[in-house]
């Protein structure tokens, strides 16, 4: 029984991006790099380190003026004359204290006012040096971690910026924000522009000022786009004027543009605790949930499942070998056919994103309860409503093509009351736990009914050897299934999780 090698139609939307990892900044010092940091560091870090304490000390009356008996924690803007002598303060000490760092600031283009644009979007947030973009701006609410607001003298420095607080913790943060912004960007300029930065991992707070004072120049440029106004079509569809913008500001810097988002790092570092490459968690959640109506706590299950099979693999991928050990099977022709139905772009490797594409698209719908009644049914030799170990060997046999299968292992793990048998609802709940199986029963189903199919052509071909050959293939080719459940009886019940039509 040879395998269909015929490419399978995949949808263009669930193509993985070609890009690098956007999360994670990886740099490398060089020998030299590393000797001019020491003998630089020895003259600049204390004159800068001193320098910016001084600064900041400075610029804490100002914010704790500002905020002092403010009402409403936050909810109110700052309004008057606490407003104007703050930002003007801030505004001054922060570009003596960015010069003093050793910034040369280039900007390019116009800053547009609150009124104009009440929001204003800073990309890409790969440091932690956006405040150069909030002084050039005039100071601009920002986006910032509730924790932020504990630290000692920048969190007052930060809460005098009116800042939109988001916190990971609370499961309802995301649509908080969204809904403070909105408020914010409505009030007529009450508010100062909102700034909407992010990103995750790099070098840490440490290191990056370290490696910065040490350096007796660092140029910036900062360049501020035209005003993107929605249109009547945008302004009905969010996601379209947000596209729209993320595309307009991924031209300016000439980069890609990708669908990853918080949950995708929230991955990534799972794939690294569980000794995966950290690039293995990234899956375009948002995307790939949406399109395939998954939740967070599913994938995040599916990660440790995927770890325990790729990490027999040195790639941090699941190759055919893996993939056959994790369902204790030989490699066999209806295992490479499943195999090539996961591993969407064809490089003999399954990744997580086609893990948990296939598990999505071939196996969840597969495994039914009809499936798994056809399966037990067909396993079920004698009808006693029950599958002895003999029985499951007998079908796995015949149907792999292994005549000296073993098949104790995968038996004893589906019989969880150790009593020699397998009852039907032992049967079920192994199925729903591994939906594998069941795309691999059915994609047995759909390869018997080729098979026959080109059986009976070749029959047609050559009529005097009708019966003989029929008789054959029959008996030799599926000695048990056939007198129960036969693939041209359940060729409608096939169609529906036929893999022809576009995953």
């Amino acid at each position: 029984m040879a395998p269909r090698l015929l490419p399978l139609p995949r949808q263009q939307s669930l193509y993985p991006p070609s890009v690098r990892n956007p999360f994670v900044h990886e740099g490398r010092l060089s020998a030299r790099d590393k000797a001019r940091i020491v003998l630089l560091g020895i003259i600049l870090l204390p004159f800068r380190a001193i320098c910016i304490a001084l600064i900041l000390l400075l610029s804490w009356p100002f914010a704790a003026i500002a905020t002092f008996c403010h009402p409403g924690r936050g909810s109110v803007p700052l309004m008057g004359w606490k407003r104007r002598v703050t930002q003007c303060a801030l505004q001054c000490l922060g570009r003596v204290m960015f010069f003093l760092m050793g910034f040369q600031v280039e900007v390019k283009g116009k800053v547009a006012g609150p009124l104009e644009a009440p929001i204003l979007v800073v990309a890409p947030h790969s440091s932690f040096f956006d405040g150069i973009v909030c002084i050039i701006a005039g100071l601009p609410s920002i986006v910032s971690r509730l924790e932020n607001l504990s630290a000692p003298v920048f969190g007052t420095i930060l809460r005098s910026l009116q800042p939109v607080l988001v916190s990971r913790l609370d499961p309802d943060s995301r649509r908080n924000t969204i809904n403070e912004i909105t408020k914010r960007a409505t009030s007529g300029g009450q508010w100062p522009q909102d700034t909407v930065t992010w990103t995750w991992q790099g070098y840490s707070f440490k290191e990056l000022c370290v490696m910065t004072f040490c350096q007796p120049l660092t140029r910036v440029e900062v360049e501020f786009l035209p005003v993107h106004v929605p249109t009547e079509e945008e302004k009905k569809d969010p996601t379209l004027f947000a596209n729209r913008v993320r595309n307009t500001m991924a031209t300016a810097l000439n980069v890609p543009v990708t669908d990853h988002t918080f949950e995708d790092c929230r991955l990534m570092i799972s794939a690294g605790q569980l000794t995966l490459p950290m690039e293995a968690g990234l899956v375009e959640f948002t995307k790939i949930s949406k399109k395939l109506n998954l939740k967070w706590d599913p994938i995040r299950d599916q990660l440790d499942t995927f770890a325990a099979i790729a990490n027999a693999s040195k790639g941090g991928r699941i190759g055919m070998e893996e993939f056959a050990e994790h369902l204790k099977l030989p490699v066999s022709d209806v295992l490479k056919e499943l195999f090539l139905l996961f591993d969407r772009n064809g490089d003999g490797t399954i990744d997580f994103r086609e893990y948990v594409i296939g598990l999505s698209v071939l196996c969840n719908p597969a495994n039914t309860e009809e499936t798994i009644q056809m399966a037990f049914k067909l396993f079920d030799v004698d009808d006693d409503g029950s599958i002895t170990e003999d029985e499951f060997a007998c079908i796995l046999r015949s149907s792999l093509g292994v005549p000296d299968l073993d098949v104790s292992q995968l038996f004893k793990e589906i019989d969880t009351d150790n009593s020699g048998k397998i009852a039907y609802n032992e049967f079920k709940d192994f199925a729903f736990k591994h939906p594998e199986y069941a795309k691999l029963f059915t994609t047995y189903l759909e390869l018997q009914r080729c098979h026959l199919q080109t059986d009976e052509e070749d029959d047609y071909q050559t009529p005097e050897d009708t019966y003989s050959q029929s008789k054959t293939s029959l008996s030799e080719k599926t000695p048990i299934a056939r007198n129960k459940v036969g693939p041209e009886s359940n060729e409608e019940d096939l169609s529906s999780t036929s893999d022809k039509k576009d995953d």
